[in-house]
């Protein structure tokens, strides 16, 4: 099983009630996505959309850490 991956958000601008600045968001994985520049996550909401990928920064966590931060969400 691959380790879930994450990115912080570092501009929310015309997302501000579906993205957190500074708050970590898991990635969904999505090649078309890739092809055009984008980056599918999870947001506020708990769905998966489709952002501009220079709105986040990629983060290597270890899988512990993802196992906590993915188990954290679902509790809320």
């Amino acid at each position: 099983m691959n380790t879930p991956e994450f990115v912080v958000c570092l501009n929310n601008e015309g997302f501000a009630a579906s993205l957190d600045v500074g708050k970590l968001y898991q990635i969904v994985p999505d090649p078309e996505a890739d092809k055009i520049g984008g980056i599918r996550v999870i947001d506020e909401d708990g769905e998966d959309y489709l952002y501009d990928s220079d709105m986040f920064c990629p983060l290597q966590v270890p899988p512990v850490v993802a196992q906590t931060l993915i188990a954290a969400s679902k509790q809320g």
